[in-house]
């Protein structure tokens, strides 16, 4: 079977970067991109040169250090856009001008005050103007989604007349349904008389919650470019989802076999990542594909099947977007079947193990905790009595000393097997500082490998929830702390580590060292 190249343009930089409540830098951009182009996306849009000084330093230093995408910058119909966008892509092997000015009803009149006439007129001219500088000329009618027809096939013909190689079709405010906008592109096809010679091209805002659907309707309607924004960062509600119409398509191949795409989908997940790093914003843990719990499994009928089978409840693999495994979440709604399974994996799988006995002693701790971790799963099979339940470790003052100018430093009072200790230690920062002084008590050797923290209430007096995966010895460890003090807060989820590090230890048992499904969370 012949297929059809399926163009990936990703606009992180450009359309995602419009969202962020500040500008990223050269070299942050520049990292990005990098990403993108192991990512294998076809097309980046590197910035809007015109905008500031700075984002034409990126699209230029971008085309010049970014050697296998297209690389573009977006331009209004404006000479000096044009020129500005002509200068910034000129270093790049494959560079491209994005014209785009408004067609619907709304934007001529309301915006631009211009008529039908003069918005020909000015593709003709701008298009004429890029082709000076770049071979590679796409043009986007903006909002094409309220455009009415009949002027939307008009200014399309006309604007692949005057030289431009790709059409995009926005649906700027995200505003058209699925049928809605796939009869758009029947009518382009059935009515623009030059339509093959160019590439036709999409690009939909998710103000309704239709972005992807929207997108992956228009490659059904013949569309062969997705324009689309890791994570789905984008003006307003954000752009189309990259890393969902990519494995949206891929997963469905049943309904796609004729298209090809150049993506290396065990890329997203570090792609999704450094994104979110970079421009702060963070995944909502539902998130499809990139989210904390897009291959998390907490009800027990969902890990029964997945232990069975894992496409009963998996339509993809962890592997497939960059992840090592999916997650099996033990709280109180994991069944016995998943409690015996990890039992196993930790070396319980003889006749010691009384799953019976066991499980009502698990449920009872998933009630008190909420989440159940392999330390506290060997804590319930080695435990006698209580007593080895107990923290080894009290924490019993804390003082912090940092500032402007200033060497953080801090002392730490503990109690441990019947005596009090007190360290103080230096740190880069008031946390640091806070878990070198209980270090030099405890004396354990612990690499914090995640920090996270989340306001658990409101208001000025909000208690703030610190979680922690830190790696020892003994494995990798969770710890958590609650505090109206972030530092305070710090110091008791490092404390709960070290408490559990003392009680493996106590078992002579070591955790598997693989990277705790915690840190996906965070």
């Amino acid at each position: 079977m012949n297929q059809e190249k399926l163009i990936i343009f990703d606009t992180t930089l450009r359309d995602g970067e419009q969202s962020l409540s500040s500008s990223l830098s050269v070299q942050q951009k520049v990292r990005i991109a990098r990403q993108l182009e192991r990512l294998k996306v076809d097309v980046i849009e590197a910035g809007f040169p015109i905008s500031s000084p700075g984002d034409f330093e990126s699209v230029s230093t971008i085309a010049r250090e970014i050697q296998r995408p297209v690389i573009c910058g977006l331009a209004r119909l404006v000479e000096k856009d044009i020129i500005a966008c002509g200068k910034a892509v000129k270093p790049a092997k494959r560079p491209r001008i994005h014209l785009f000015v408004g067609t619907s009803a709304i934007h001529m009149e309301k915006k631009l005050k211009k008529s039908e006439d003069d918005i020909l007129s000015m593709v003709k001219q701008s298009i004429r103007l890029a082709r000076r500088y770049v071979d590679d000329v796409e043009f986007s009618p903006e909002d094409a989604g309220r455009t009415g027809l009949d002027f939307l096939c008009r200014v399309v013909e006309h604007a692949i007349r005057c030289g431009a190689k790709t059409i995009n079709i926005p649906d700027t405010v995200g505003y058209t349904t699925p049928e809605q906008f796939g009869a758009i592109f029947d009518d382009l096809f059935a009515r623009v008389p030059n339509i093959g010679e160019a590439v036709i091209s999409v690009h939909c805002h998710n103000d309704l919650g239709m972005a992807t659907a929207n997108s992956i309707t228009a490659v059904s309607h013949g569309a062969r470019q997705i324009e689309c924004a890791v994570n789905g960062l984008g003006e307003r509600a954000g752009n189309t989802a990259l890393e969902e119409v990519v494995m949206g398509i891929k997963v469905r191949h049943d309904l796609f076999r004729h298209l090809r795409m150049a993506i290396d989908t065990r890329e997203i997940m570090h792609t999704s990542r450094l994104v979110r790093e970079i421009c702060n914003m963070p995944v909502q843990a539902n998130k499809a594909i990139v989210g904390a719990n897009a291959f998390a499994h907490s009800s027990g009928i969902h890990q029964d099947g997945v232990l069975k089978a894992r496409q009963t409840y998996e339509i993809m693999t962890p592997e497939s977007v960059g992840l090592r495994e999916n997650r099996m979440n033990l709280t109180s709604r994991s069944g016995s079947h998943m409690v015996k399974s990890r039992l196993a994996a930790l070396g319980y799988n003889g006749p010691e193990v009384d799953i019976a006995e066991f499980y009502g002693r698990f449920i009872a701790l998933a009630d008190k905790k909420g989440s159940v971790y392999d330390d506290d799963l060997v804590a319930l099979m080695e435990a006698k009595n209580a007593g080895d339940l107990a923290d080894r470790f009290t924490l019993e003052y804390l003082n912090v000393s940092s500032g402007l100018g200033t060497v953080a430093t801090a002392t730490a009072r503990m109690a441990h097997d019947g005596k009090t200790e007190q360290e103080a230690a230096t740190g880069d920062g008031a946390v640091d500082a806070a878990t070198k002084a209980i270090d030099r008590i405890a004396g354990f050797k612990i690499t914090i490998e995640h920090y996270h923290l989340e306001s658990v209430t409101e208001g000025r007096e909000a208690q703030g929830k610190v979680t922690m995966v830190g790696r020892a010895a003994e494995g990798v460890f969770v710890g958590t702390g609650t505090s109206t003090d972030i530092v305070e807060a710090s110091a008791l989820a490092y404390m709960d580590i070290v408490n559990k590090i003392a009680r493996m230890k106590k078992f002579r048992r070591k955790l598997p060292q693989q990277k705790s499904s915690m840190a996906d969370e965070l």
